[in-house]
Formats: C-alpha cells, structure tokens, sequence
C-alpha cells in the first residue's frame, strides 16, 4: 500500500510540474532574412516570421542574416480584450 501511495504522490508532482512550467514552447527553423535589433525574420516556407529576441534570449554560434537557424519560441499574450 506504501508502494502504490508513493507511485501515486510522484505521478502527481510530475503532472505538477509540467503544468507549473508555463506554456508549450514551438520552433521556426529556415534561414534568417533579416535582423534589425532585436527583430530576427526567418523564412519559413512562404512566409516570414519576425520574433523578438529579449535579453533573456540565448543565441549559440553566429547570428547572420543568411544563417540557417532554428529558433524555439513560446506565445505570450501582449494584449487581451474581453468583449
């Protein structure tokens, strides 16, 4: 009974954590078109995206426009309107 009240308490810390750890984080991999400031634009596929590095952003090897990178991103609500 210890056994399964223990397997049962660390299932729950675990879901614990991966709900405490924030939003789901996604990636844009392509080459980068453009930097200018803190705005980098990839291509990915037929479209451009444009994300905003932070000082918080950790950027191995050498950011240059023409780089093939990947990027890994998480969606932060900048503005929400209740109507």
């Amino acid at each position: 009974m210890k056994k399964f009240a223990a397997v049962v308490l660390f299932a729950v810390l675990v879901l614990a954590l991966v709900y405490a750890a924030g939003p789901k984080t996604y990636q844009v991999t392509g080459p980068v078109l453009d930097i200018k400031g803190d705005v980098i634009t990839v291509q990915k596929d037929q479209d451009k995206w444009e994300l905003l590095k932070t000082a918080d952003t950790t950027i191995t090897g050498k950011l240059a426009v023409g780089a093939k990178v990947k990027i890994e991103y998480k969606m932060v609500a900048t503005k929400i309107t209740v109507q």
